[in-house]
């Protein structure tokens, strides 16, 4: 490649910020600013400055590895694939094609997602697919299905966020999660709007706000239910716009109604005040929006908790009107994209849904084979996880660390460990990978071109900035490989661009409609956002603002759901009598597999904590820096103390970038939202104890 600056996108999180990359004389690659992309217009957090780090030979795999002895060894690709091949193959001849597991990863570009969702259920014949993004976002997909008819995280560009009169923001610390986007908010409050935060800690968020609101984890639906209920005591309604434009809202009032403030207070930890405030706040302007991130949505009633803020917004006139909505924070990279176009269990290209008879025959036709040959719907991703080693026997994983990244870790380790046969292609030898019978090396996002879909839903092409090492292959090419060897010679190009005008055609006419999408648009314009049909002698500029003159239900009306408070899957006794939350700090990411080997992040951000209130270490007996140890149900982690006034005294906080025994996810409850199969990350039952030096 020349050294000349290549503008790209960030590999990690969903706002997908833009960068120049630019290939040094010594070999390593420099990160400049990107002013003109509008959503971090140059700014850059430490994971971004810092991502060309991963792609040292120092830090990445750089061979093919196959377990020989017990030990991975050094390989040529064509063992390492022969390996695959063979062991894919024995267990379908032995068990079936449902013996095959595939498991994907939010960060896998379009192209990969639809490749691997294709191959799944092309090549393997298996429904066995799902991905890490199930994790992710899929309560707040559930919810705005139901309530809009249609599914994209932010229904408007971030620049909006600004111009409204009120944002409430449930369960985000974007100040850590996603920094770049908190100047979205500091001016919001510039131009005179409000920001209310919801978070059981005091975060660097919640600092920035004009009310933080602090429950207990897992009451979220309470809250929301309690706002409601005083918005219609207090005459707040839009009644208008509820006629007009809505369905259902009688039984949702009727549902919200039982829940006063006096008993929300109770449940929640948060006084009838402060409920009053924020209905005040969230109604006097014209125009206010809710956003929710993980901690509303990661549990078992993650779904009905976006139901019931998302009635809120409908109750008030919020949705489907400018500056004003509901909207969900996407965290992974492509989180968006990559359950669009297949790797979701239940799901075909153009997040169309695979027990629908008109989809799998479109989909079908663009890939050349029989409606009747695609699989159904399969397990979603912790339930695909938990039968590794009894009904899956062999595991083909892309671009995800369950090991550490799923509930209930340790369970899902000796799950892995347990099968006959498991395959993994990543960039470093993650702990997932370190179990693997075979470890393939894959480009990375600097040296390969493919488009993401950020949280606004604005589809980006990331551009090829530098040549990988040799012995480096990508994932398309590891697919077609495979494809070959398992007896699918056509149908797998390992080109980017052919396999998007394929993703284009296989999408068209469905709700992620990205037919009308190109690359040479893609490399002329800041993104193009869907749904972008494909129209006679027009080009259709894109869809950043959703719902304004219809939401996609079949009579354009948006849903009320009625939902009711319940509890989580484990409330606190006598022996768990602390909450335990998880979530993450702003020097790593996700499971920690690349940024636990960039040394400015892991100087930043070294290991694990328990943040604990200082009454709950009086107790224990505990000082700053002592070792505490966390007892779950499910297991036991020791890290550090952390000790602050910033958390409710009944809660403790661990981060779950590590692995060891700091392992936060060695103690969250895999308890499933019926819906939308999320575990209940969020909110589980332990007890704290001071560890005896």
């Amino acid at each position: 490649m020349q050294n000349t600056a290549t503008p790209t996108h960030c590999p990690y999180c969903a706002l997908q910020c833009g960068m120049n990359l630019t290939p040094a004389p010594d070999g390593t690659v420099e990160v400049s600013e990107r002013a003109d992309f509008p959503v971090n217009r140059g700014a850059l957090c430490g994971k971004g400055r810092t991502a060309p780090a991963v792609l040292s030979s120092r830090v990445r795999l750089t061979s093919p590895l196959v377990r020989s002895g017990g030990t991975l060894v050094p390989a040529g690709w064509d063992e390492a694939l022969d390996r695959i091949a063979e062991g894919l193959s024995r267990t379908r001849a032995e068990h079936g094609p449902d013996a095959c597991g595939v498991f994907g990863g939010g960060g896998l570009t379009n192209e990969k997602a639809y490749t691997l969702g294709k191959f799944a259920r092309v090549v393997l014949g298996t429904s066995q697919i799902d991905y890490n993004g199930r994790f992710c976002m899929s309560s707040a997909a559930a919810g705005g299905m139901k309530a809009f008819g249609l599914d994209r995280g932010l229904p408007f560009p971030l620049e909006d966020i600004p111009k409204s009169g009120c944002v409430i923001l449930v369960g985000s610390n974007l100040a850590e999660t996603m920094p770049p986007s908190l100047r979205f908010f500091t001016e919001l409050r510039e131009n005179g709007g409000t920001l209310i935060v919801i978070d059981p800690r005091r975060t660097k968020t919640a600092e920035q706000a004009d009310l933080h609101l602090m429950p207990r984890p897992g009451t979220d639906l309470a809250l929301a239910l309690g706002l409601l209920h005083l918005v219609v005591a207090e005459g707040l309604v839009d009644e208008e716009y509820v006629r007009e434009r809505t369905a259902g809202w009688e039984d949702a009032r009727a549902a919200a109604m039982a829940h006063w403030p006096e008993y929300v207070e109770r449940i929640t930890g948060v006084p009838v005040p402060q409920l009053r405030e924020t209905v005040r706040m969230f109604c006097e302007p014209e125009t206010a929006m809710v956003l929710t991130a993980r901690g509303p949505e990661q549990q078992s009633k993650g779904t009905d908790t976006v139901s019931a803020w998302i009635n809120l917004c409908l109750a008030t006139g919020r949705a489907g009107r400018p500056y004003s909505g509901y909207g969900c924070l996407t965290g992974q990279g492509n989180g968006q994209g990559g359950r669009e176009h297949g790797q979701k269990a239940d799901q075909l290209p153009g997040y169309r849904k695979l027990d629908d008879p008109a989809a799998r025959a479109h989909v079908a036709e663009v890939w050349g084979v029989d409606p009747d040959s695609l699989p159904g719907p399969g397990r979603s991703a912790y339930e695909l996880l938990d039968a590794l080693g009894t009904d899956i026997k062999s595991l083909l994983l892309m671009g995800s660390n369950p090991v550490v990244s799923a509930p209930h870790a340790a369970h899902i380790e000796e799950r892995i460990k347990s099968l006959d046969f498991l395959a993994v292609c990543d960039v470093v030898l993650s702990e997932t990978a370190a179990l693997a019978d075979v470890v393939l090396p894959v480009t990375q996002w600097a040296e390969e071109t493919g488009t993401t879909t950020n949280l606004e839903g604005r589809v980006l092409l990331r551009r090829q900035a530098i040549t990988a090492p040799d012995g480096i292959r990508s994932d398309l090419e590891v697919m077609h490989e495979l494809a070959d060897r398992l007896g699918v010679e056509k149908g797998f190009p390992t080109d980017p661009e052919e396999v998007f005008e394929e993703l284009r055609r296989a999408s068209a006419g469905g709700p992620a409609d990205y037919s009308g999408i190109t690359y040479r648009r893609l490399a002329e314009e800041n993104g193009v956002f869907w749904p972008c049909p494909t129209e006679d002698m027009v080009v259709h500029p894109g869809t950043p603002r959703l719902f304004l003159d219809r939401f996609a239900t079949p009579d354009g009306r948006a849903r009320f759901v009625p939902v009711s408070h319940r509890a989580i899957a484990e409330e606190p006794d006598e022996e768990y009598p602390v909450l335990l939350t998880t979530g993450r700090v702003v020097a790593q990411y996700q499971s920690g597999a690349q940024t636990r080997r960039v040394d400015e992040l892991n100087a930043a951000a070294p290991g694990p904590f328990v943040e604990l209130h200082p009454r709950l270490a009086e107790r224990l007996g505990a000082a700053e820096g002592d070792p505490v140890a966390v007892v779950s149900r499910r297991g036991r982690a020791v890290a550090p103390a952390r000790i602050t006034l910033g958390i409710r005294p009944d809660t403790v906080f661990m981060p779950f970038h590590w692995y060891g025994e700091g392992r936060a996810n060695t103690l969250t409850n895999p308890a499933l939202d019926p819906t939308s199969r999320m575990p209940e990350f969020k909110a589980c039952a332990v007890r704290v104890e001071a560890v005896k030096s």
